[in-house]
């Protein structure tokens, strides 16, 4: 007879919304419901109207539901599986494979939403993570077992940036990589796949995917199922994580329409009231304990390039490390195109990454915003009108944004020029011989798109007739 109570039936299909009616006892918020004719349409509780109804909202799509199906309460939440089986490979937001191979064997099942851990088993350890890309590495270093944001509009590199971190990384990190794309389009994930296939990396990585075309539900939850599966590998093997995620802006739009169907009122801007609650709760879930690390890298998607956006500002603030992404950057060919004078990092502090290092980035910074307030000059008057001593700034600056770009592995097949990682020591050197003026007679372009400072110098002995009036890449 008790579980006749858990018997329910639908009384209304508005979209992805159903309402569903009870008997007696009524499931818990969160609680799973399997509803259709093969039981295919999975729906998540999310609000008891009263003692005999709830309201939930589909995870998969809800054609072919209709009024007075039966219902049936595993009383369950969602789950995942975890465990060393399900690395190398593809699952959804439900734990099934989608890579095509079948189901891994031998996995726990655990649910999707898990409180954060307490502030006692945190850790406050402060380390360096290295990259490999310059810019990154010297000017907005990342913390081992921190968040770093990847911000920027539709087109100025986020996915491509986040997959060269994934070639550089994966490969050398020894702990797990997890992939997590939320309202990713299908080819992106497809792509994903193959490349790290063919990069070898595959075996210690786990890639966890919800597509743009599933309901909001399903998108909501894909960030929280990639979690529980990083919270195994850090909490039960005690290992250092690496959490990829591509991107944040679509967890919150996937909660701005599970808050219009679910009838809340919106707030600013159109987003759910509940927008900080909400992405605290996945955001707080990535830290380092003393078990492990998880280090999270995320792309954030900001709207109209608006960094004033809710979702931006509301993100910013769970972040240790923020990279900007500039359009302007991007048109002029500067790739990476990270903005040097927006971007940030805590751990840019002279006791984490040593004097010489903070020193260095703050002399970069310093001379980029100078060449950034003489533009306007140089656009009217050209560089004729400026001191000596500003032509010397401006000369400086246009050599270190150049060796500031980098080549990447991702994008050989379009640039045709193969990628490069370089040493944060190297690099290091390279923008310190820069700055003393030691490439002041070489032409700019011979720094564009290089890796060490020595490639330049190479460049310059092929072609000793170079002079320094000679035409670079990307005029003032």
């Amino acid at each position: 007879m008790e579980q006749d109570n858990y018997i329910g039936k639908v009384t209304r299909v508005r979209g992805s919304v159903v309402d569903i009616s009870f008997k007696d006892r009524l499931p818990p918020l969160h609680s799973v419901l399997y509803a259709g004719i093969n039981s295919n349409v999975i729906i998540e509780v999310l609000l008891q109207l009263d003692a005999h109804q709830v309201r939930g909202v589909a995870l998969t799509p809800t054609q072919g539901l209709a009024r007075g199906m039966r219902v049936k309460h595993p009383e369950k939440s969602l789950e995942v599986p975890v465990g060393d089986n399900t690395l190398s490979r593809m699952f959804d937001v439900f734990g099934k494979a989608i890579d095509g191979l079948p189901e891994p064997k031998d996995v726990a099942w655990r649910p999707v939403l898990q409180d954060p851990p307490s502030l006692a088993s945190r850790t406050n350890r402060s380390e360096i993570f290295e990259t490999g890309i310059k810019t990154i590495d010297v000017l907005m270093p990342l913390e081992r077992g921190g968040k770093a944001g990847l911000f920027g509009g539709a087109g100025v590199g986020k996915t491509v940036l986040l997959t060269e971190m994934i070639h550089h990384l994966v490969g050398k990190s020894k702990g797990v990589s997890i992939f997590c794309g939320i309202g990713e389009r299908c080819r992106e994930g497809e792509e994903l796949y193959r490349e790290m296939k063919a990069a070898g990396v595959l075996p210690g990585m786990v890639l966890v995917f919800g597509q743009m075309n599933e309901p909001p539900g399903n998108r909501f939850r894909v960030g929280h199922a990639a979690l529980t599966m990083a919270e195994y590998f850090r909490d039960d093997q005690n290992k250092d994580v690496l959490l990829l995620i591509d991107n944040v802006f679509r967890f919150i739009q996937a909660g701005m329409e599970v808050s219009g169907l679910m009838g809340q009122m919106p707030s600013r801007m159109g987003y759910q009231p509940t927008l900080s609650t909400e992405l605290s709760k996945l955001q707080e879930r990535i830290s380092s304990t003393d078990k492990g690390a998880i280090t999270s890298i995320q792309a954030v998607y900001v709207p109209a390039d608006d960094l004033t956006d809710p979702s931006a500002v509301h993100t910013f603030s769970h972040l240790s490390a923020s990279i900007v992404l500039s359009r302007k950057r991007a048109g002029e060919g500067l790739f990476p195109a990270i903005d040097p004078l927006h971007s940030a990092s805590k751990m840019c502090n002279p006791e984490i990454i040593g004097k010489r290092h903070y020193q260095l980035a703050q002399e970069i910074r310093k001379n980029l915003a100078q060449y950034e307030d003489l533009k306007d000059i140089i656009a009217m008057l050209g560089t004729e009108q400026l001191s000596p001593e500003d032509r010397k700034t401006v000369n400086r600056a246009r050599r270190l944004e150049r060796f500031l770009t980098q080549p990447f592995f991702t994008t050989e097949v379009f640039s045709g020029i193969p990628g490069k990682v370089t040493p944060l020591e190297e690099t290091l050197n390279g923008f310190e011989r820069i700055l003393n003026d030691e490439f002041a007679d070489v032409p700019e372009n011979h720094l564009y798109m290089i890796g060490g400072i020595n490639e330049a110098m190479d460049k310059e002995k092929e072609k000793p007739n170079n002079s320094s009036e000679e035409g670079s890449l990307y005029e003032a």
